[in-house]
């Protein structure tokens, strides 16, 4: 007996290649999906990784902007405190000026002048007073230009008074003190004539 397949075969062979194609697909799909999964899993870690060290840049900048900030105050009080420090030792320097500038003024100021005002600015010391003639001023101005605290004289004026019924020169003037003594000239080479021949 002799069988016959009376089935269309064809439309099998489509059919089984469809599946297969279909598998085929499913299987790429499948695969495409996972390395984009893959793929987009990957770039979420590096991007999650990026944003977090951003995140740790941005606090140490943020330190580092506060401890700036604290460098910054802390080089406004040093400055402060060397200021205080030489403001300190201006006044240390000067306080013995006062008592040095009146020991000069007793021992420059000759017989017959009369201090009615001393004023200290500075160095520049101004003296208001009497005289009995302009001789008298003269040689105080000498005695102020030789004097090893002392320096630069400048008349400022003279003119006649009358005080208590006497006439009297009244005059201003003005010098330098010295913050450290003058060396007279020629004192400081400490030779000879015979030893500089």
């Amino acid at each position: 007996m002799i069988r016959l397949n009376l089935l269309p075969y064809r439309e099998k062979i489509r059919q089984e290649k469809q599946r297969q194609f279909n598998a085929v697909l499913v299987l790429v799909v499948i695969v495409g999906a996972a390395i984009v999964g893959l793929g987009w899993g990957i770039l979420d870690a590096q991007v999650t990784g990026q944003l977090e060290r951003q995140e740790f840049l941005r606090s140490e900048i943020t330190k580092l902007e506060d401890q700036i900030k604290e460098i910054d105050r802390l080089k406004e009080e040093i400055q402060l405190l060397l200021n205080r420090k030489n403001a300190i030792e201006s006044l240390q320097g000067d306080r013995g000026s006062a008592v040095r500038l009146l020991s000069e003024l007793v021992e420059q100021t000759p017989g017959g002048i009369y201090l009615d005002k001393v004023i200290q600015a500075g160095n520049v010391v101004t003296v208001d007073g009497y005289t009995q003639s302009s001789s008298r001023v003269s040689v105080f101005m000498r005695n102020i230009k030789d004097s090893d605290w002392t320096s630069a004289p400048q008349l400022k004026e003279i003119k006649a008074d009358l005080v208590n019924g006497r006439p009297l020169g009244k005059f201003s003037m003005s010098f330098t003190l010295e913050k450290e003594k003058k060396e007279k000239p020629g004192a400081g080479s400490g030779k000879t004539e015979e030893e500089n021949k």
